[in-house]
């Protein structure tokens, strides 16, 4: 409906443009300040309240979002709604994107029952799990399926993005079938390093290693004030 929209109003479909992967990591942190503001009925704001708001250098947002093709107008700012459909229209966020779970543990209950995956433009149609306890069990409105059900639920849903919250020791024989299955986008909470070819895109989230960097910076606020 929103590119119907575009177009109606003669705005044209943005072109294939390479966007530097450190731009491309802050588009979801605009998008989600952009999302507050247009929930508050905020028509227009600067580079500097988007900024503030996102704890960004304005200066870097404002480069960031030129890559977009968007500048906004002197004296006017940007405008609100316009600047989140351009985002989240950049980062696929205007489609609807079925994702399967894999690893129904804690970690996994918690990503199952996560309430922005929908609002993001993401639709979680599969949860699966190796062990037979788990097997049709309901979480988040959904059923746990074997593991063995992962090919069928893939190709039966045209599923690109999958999620892994298994132990380390199952990492990768996950990844390879995803892989193997279709599965070009993989979202890795496991603490292993997966090995994947080129063209599928990994993204690694280590709560461990992100406390640890807390520690760190903590650790030299306290040499600096003793």
């Amino acid at each position: 409906m929103a590119d119907a929209d575009a177009a109606r109003d003669g705005v044209e479909e943005s072109p294939v443009r390479h966007i530097p992967e450190a731009s491309v990591a802050r588009l979801p942190i605009y998008l989600r300040a952009l999302t507050g503001l247009v929930e508050q009925g905020t028509e227009t704001c600067s580079s500097e309240e988007l900024a503030t708001a996102t704890g960004v250098n304005s200066a870097k947002l404002r480069k960031d979002l030129s890559y977009l093709g968007s500048y906004g107008t002197r004296g006017v700012g940007y405008d609100v709604a316009y600047l989140h459909y351009q985002i989240a229209r950049e980062i696929g966020l205007t489609h609807d994107w079925p994702v399967v779970i894999v690893g129904i543990g804690n970690l996994g209950h918690a990503l199952a029952n996560y309430s922005g995956f929908r609002s993001r433009g993401f639709r979680i149609v599969g949860l699966l799990d190796a062990a037979e306890e788990l097997t049709d069990k309901e979480v988040a409105g959904l059923a746990v399926r074997p593991f063995d059900d992962l090919e069928k639920i893939i190709a039966e849903e045209g599923v690109a993005i999958g999620v892994i919250a298994t132990p380390a020791h199952a990492a990768q024989d996950v990844a390879d079938r995803m892989v193997a299955a279709g599965i070009t986008s993989v979202l890795n909470f496991a603490p292993a390093v997966l090995t994947v070819p080129d063209s599928v895109g990994v993204r690694k989230v280590d709560l461990s290693i992100e406390l640890q960097i807390l520690a760190y910076h903590e650790q030299r606020k306290s040499e600096e004030t003793s």
